[in-house]
């Protein structure tokens, strides 16, 4: 179907898109799951353009041999530099060589430099003057290299303590971890390093984990196995403490923020002040229902003040840090869902306010102590804040609404909005922005439901656009199936869930087709889209040429809808996503094609969860099922996402009790395979292992598939190997 976008406001409707015709399909070959899978030795994607970025406001495109400079109002291409250039000056520092082009920066608009990343150094190249004029080694052997491109300073981490320059910042015995992510990487964390504005400063974490239970996985590479222990704190159970440390590479010195004992609680959303006088975070109780923004002394640790706090009902998700505005240091841009949606909100340093109370239309409360103005507000979220236009005091953003996102403009003195970026090329699909450095361009990547992936510059005041890649159809001369997407009611009665149904190309209306539900349910995640095939993955694709009907369903619970939407899962995860889940049964069993006694589940994860729970609770419903990595027992699963959802087992019993899925094994009728990995340090395998006993106390027979060596998936030339498994079980028992 068409997916129909009017600025923010998505309509899915229930007709068909053809992306082949059936009178073509004798003519086509099927694809194969070499062609349709990442690993697969013919995989097929879509052309793109790698490593494009701004130097300014030129837009660099690099290739293997030659990097070029594009021109944003015309797109006229010029060569910059070749790679064989840049490699005769990285011989005469004995710096080795580059193999592509893709991965240097520019990140210096205003001088003729690159950066250049290496096994071991980075160097920083010259083209003008055909030299390496800097350069910043560290051991090949560090991981979380973090360059400052103002100072030159680089920080790095080997094994758990981190250095800069060569020197030791830390040294901290095992069991704490310090510049590295914390909190396992929830409430948006993803490294360890935070330099100040100008790199005269690192602010990192510093994790002391000793107190956490050792969870033991086994090396079977060895001859005699090896035990290889990782710190997992478990919902209810002892967790890490962390503090937020300053160092200063100038003195050699550290300090760490008094933010007091550090005892169940979270530390989020690390960022400096313009002048790298002050540090700003986000504090988090262990309940995650209280978030506090705080202002710290960079120089001594001393407590400046709260700016702003946040509770809720069920749980408060601070995923953003704050961000200045680059034409005044004393007002910045903070994100909250306290109108029910993920929105921008102005702040101002300048004056303060005694501050009170006041209850929020999402169910939360919220007092400000300094003057705050929300500019972006509707049903519909931010995703995340792209830049700044400094000269027309505009705040550059991507919205998402539905199954769609685009890139939007607003003023911040008058919160007017700007028309979606994409305005004079097509609303339609899900965009992605890369600002320019004075915010007038933007490189808008993008695709939509029959287009895998456009490429355009677009002009932010006037919205011309020049078009840098369209890519061709990486299936072309494949048989491809049909796909339909649309809305049905939840179990609520009210709340619409977006779906989508793959049909087989040479679908037949008057045959009986079985169905396999692709599921995954889960917080932070939406499979039905507006992007490339309405985000079919390619495993959908090879079932629907194998003649089955492919159905995913996003429910309650899952994102870019709302926080009411989302957190109507709390405390009892997986009950009302299933309950979801069964209404798409309801409305495939209305339709004369589909065969209601053969009814399948896939799922990852969550998703595995979501399978084991669907055949469990359903029997009558769902004959056999394939479920990955599954949380089984949620009182096994990770201390900060686990708790948020559910609480801790002291406190919400009964909910632990009814989610976990040991319970139901006596309930196992069809057909049930589990698939684990024996290094999955996410989702332990423990929660399968007990699963397995609890069916065989129950006397039910699931079947059980270990992938060795793997995390949490099975990625690489295996990945080919995974699905064929899953696809045999379904051709042996649906």
């Amino acid at each position: 179907m068409k997916i129909i976008s009017k600025w923010m406001g998505i309509a899915l409707l229930a007709f068909p898109t053809l992306f082949t015709t059936n009178s073509m399909a004798q003519d086509l070959k099927k694809p194969t799951l070499e062609d349709l899978l990442p690993g697969g030795e013919t995989y097929r994607f879509a052309e793109t353009l790698h490593g494009i970025q701004w130097w300014g406001d030129t837009c660099i495109k690099p290739e293997i041999d030659s990097l070029f400079t594009i021109n944003p109002k015309t797109g006229k291409e010029a060569l910059l530099v070749t790679r064989e250039k840049i490699n005769q000056a990285l011989a005469q520092e004995k710096l080795g060589k580059l193999s592509h082009l893709y991965q240097v920066r520019l990140p210096w608009a205003d001088k003729t430099q690159i950066l250049v990343s290496l096994l071991g150094s980075y160097a920083v190249y010259d083209w003008r003057a055909d030299k390496i004029i800097s350069k910043r080694e560290f051991p090949k052997e560090s991981a979380n290299q973090d360059y400052h491109t103002t100072s030159g300073n680089v920080a790095y981490t080997l094994k758990n303590n981190l250095f800069v320059n060569g020197t030791a910042v830390t040294d901290e015995p095992d069991g704490i971890v310090c510049g590295q992510s914390v909190h396992r990487n929830e409430f948006g964390i993803s490294k360890g390093t935070y330099w100040s504005p100008q790199g005269d400063l690192l602010a990192f974490y510093r994790m002391d984990e000793s107190m956490v239970t050792q969870y033991p996985l086994v090396d079977i590479t060895a001859r005699v196995g090896e035990v290889n222990n990782v710190r997992y704190p478990m919902a209810g159970m002892t967790s890490h403490q962390v503090k937020v440390g300053v160092y200063n590479p100038s003195t050699g010195k550290t300090i760490y923020l008094n933010a007091g004992d550090p005892t169940d609680r979270y530390f989020t959303n690390i960022s400096w002040s313009p002048d790298e006088k002050s540090i700003y975070l986000i504090e988090l109780n262990r309940d995650q229902n209280h978030a506090v923004l705080c202002q710290y002394d960079a120089t001594t640790g001393k407590l400046l003040g709260k700016l702003l706090e946040e509770t809720h009902t069920k749980y408060v998700e601070p995923q953003h840090p704050i961000v200045f505005l680059p034409w005044d240091s004393n007002k910045f841009i903070y994100q909250s869902q306290r109108d029910g949606y993920n929105h921008l909100y102005l702040c101002d340093l300048t004056s303060s306010l005694k501050g009170e109370w006041k209850s929020d239309a999402a169910g939360g409360k919220h007092i400000e102590y300094i003057p705050t103005k929300q500019l972006t507000e509707g049903k519909w979220l931010v995703g995340d804040i792209l830049g700044f236009n400094a000269k027309r005091k505009e705040v550059i953003f991507q919205g998402v609404d539905g199954t769609g996102s685009n890139n939007f403009a607003v003023n911040v003195n008058t919160g007017k909005r700007s028309l979606p970026f994409s305005f004079r090329s097509t609303t339609e699909g899900e965009h992605n922005g890369m600002l320019s450095a004075s915010g007038s361009y933007l490189i808008d990547r993008y695709s939509t439901p029959t287009l895998p992936r456009r490429i355009d510059i677009v002009d932010t005041k006037s919205l011309k656009t020049v078009n840098l890649l369209t890519a061709k159809d990486p299936y072309e001369g494949y048989e491809m199936p049909t796909i339909e997407t649309g809305t049905i009611k939840a179990d609520d009665g009210t709340t619409d869930l977006y779906y989508r149904l793959t049909k087989p190309a040479d679908f037949d209306p008057n045959k009986k087709y079985p169905v396999i539900v692709y599921v995954y349910g889960g917080p932070h995640a939406q499979l039905v889209t507006g992007g490339w095939l309405n985000g079919s993955r390619g495993w959908d694709i090879y079932m629907a040429n194998k003649g089955y009907i492919m159905f995913t369903l996003d429910n309650r619970g899952s994102a870019n809808r709302g926080l009411e939407f989302e957190n109507a899962t709390f405390r009892r995860l997986g009950i009302e996503e299933g309950k979801d889940q069964v209404k798409g049964i309801e409305f495939l069993k209305s339709l004369p094609y589909i065969d209601g006694n053969r009814i399948g589940v896939h799922g990852w994860s969550f998703g595995g969860h979501m399978t084991t729970a669907l055949l469990l609770r359903y029997p009558e419903i769902f004959k056999v099922g394939v479920a990955g990595g599954p949380v089984i027992d949620w009182g096994y699963y990770e201390v900060m996402y686990g708790e948020r959802y559910m609480d801790t087992p002291e406190s919400n019993p009964e909910g632990y009790k009814e989610c976990n899925l040991k319970n139901l094994a006596g309930q196992l009728k069809g057909h049930l395979l589990i698939i684990h990995d024996d290094h999955d340090d996410t989702c332990v395998p423990q929660h399968t292992l007990s699963f397995m006993k609890a069916c065989v106390d129950a006397r039910t027979y699931p079947d059980l598939f270990i992938y060795p060596c793997h995390k949490h998936n099975v990625s690489g030339r295996d990945r080919v190997h995974l699905h064929e498994k899953i696809t045999r079980y379904f051709e042996q028992n649906l």
